[in-house]
């Protein structure tokens, strides 16, 4: 007689996450840091925009591509010769697009011919507050599968979600840090299945 095998703690976990009532009353989640990538669809000479472009910088021994920096929205861009772009420092994903078209701009002015395509969200990065004690030893005990904390090395426990994807920092006086994310529904989400596991072990 072959016996089924038992569903791992994390599909036990998906399947039927821990449910409360009661609402998260933290604060945040907020968004720190939005990482998006486009498409310049153009080839770029780094050497020359380094010299023409203000807020520049391009150190090729260190980094293969140009930084570009924006006051308003704050971002950072980098570009590469391929015409690839990366954006990022912006507090949401409109500021990033705006930050995008404003970097395609300057380019355009020093005789490029830029056309932005191919918009992606790489990774959202939010911070919360639970304002609550955490006993992470417990956290961890409990969700060993799917967590990892060596406190002599770093002192947050570092939570794997499957779905939505991403990774989690949580530290014992309730900081909270979302890392991974491709949208602010998943942060959300995220929270709402992490926040039932968390009451549990909150330190009076």
């Amino acid at each position: 007689m072959v016996r089924a095998r038992r569903p791992s703690t994390q599909a036990r976990y998906e399947a039927e996450p821990p449910r409360s009532d009661r609402p998260f009353t933290g604060s945040g989640p907020t968004i720190s840091n939005v990482v998006c990538g486009m498409n310049l669809n153009c080839r770029l000479h780094l050497d020359h925009i380094a010299v023409h472009a203000r807020n520049s910088t391009y150190r090729p021994k260190r980094f293969p591509a140009c930084v570009l920096r924006l006051r308003e929205p704050t971002a950072t861009a980098l570009v590469f010769a391929g015409g690839k772009m990366q954006v990022l420092g912006t507090k949401s994903v409109d500021d990033a697009r705006l930050a995008g078209r404003k970097f395609a701009r300057m380019l355009q002015k020093l005789g490029y011919e830029p056309e932005l395509t191919d918009f992606v969200v790489q990774n959202m990065v939010a911070n919360a507050d639970t304002q609550m004690l955490i006993r992470l030893e417990g956290l961890q005990a409990k969700c060993w599968r799917f967590t990892r904390w060596t406190p002599e090395i770093f002192p947050g426990l570092v939570f794997y979600l499957m779905q939505p994807k991403m990774t989690m920092l949580i530290f014992a006086r309730g900081k909270m840090v979302f890392v991974g994310a491709k949208s602010r529904e998943d942060i959300d989400e995220a929270l709402r299945l992490v926040w039932p596991v968390l009451l549990e072990f909150r330190r009076d």
